[in-house]
């Protein structure tokens, strides 16, 4: 790999690395705060990309103005801005979720290790 090859695309090498990260928190951590925290890590990346992938070198806002005409290749597309958006809302609203659940399970069990939670819901029953 050259430089110049890094240098142009890192971007994408730093989403990798978070995408890395986060699924590393899913899936072997047994905390399930750490898994949580890891999902959003993994959530963030995956806006980054969609977002990274969607930008116009020297585009601009999509209003059409008498300067630039109405090609197409002079405005940003707004439908991934928007998706993106949408994503972040329903992140949030998952990660509390997530988080109440958390809380709950803590206050019951005592503990959030997943082996140990699941040895004492066992328990319980």
């Amino acid at each position: 790999m050259t430089v110049d090859f890094v240098l142009g695309r890192y971007p994408y090498f730093l989403i990798a690395i978070l995408i890395g990260i986060g699924l590393y928190g899913m899936t072997i951590k047994r905390n399930l705060l750490k898994k949580v925290i890891g999902m959003t890590i993994f959530q963030t990346a995956i806006y980054l990309l969609y977002i990274q992938g969607a930008t116009k070198a020297g585009a601009t806002i999509p209003v059409r103005s008498a300067e630039l005409g109405t090609d197409a290749a002079f405005y940003i597309n707004p439908l991934p801005q928007v998706i993106v958006l949408t994503a972040i809302v329903v992140g949030v609203a998952i990660t509390g979720v997530a988080l109440s659940l958390l809380l709950v399970a803590y206050r019951r069990y005592g503990t959030l290790d997943e082996d140990l939670l699941l040895e004492r819901m066992k328990e319980s029953v």
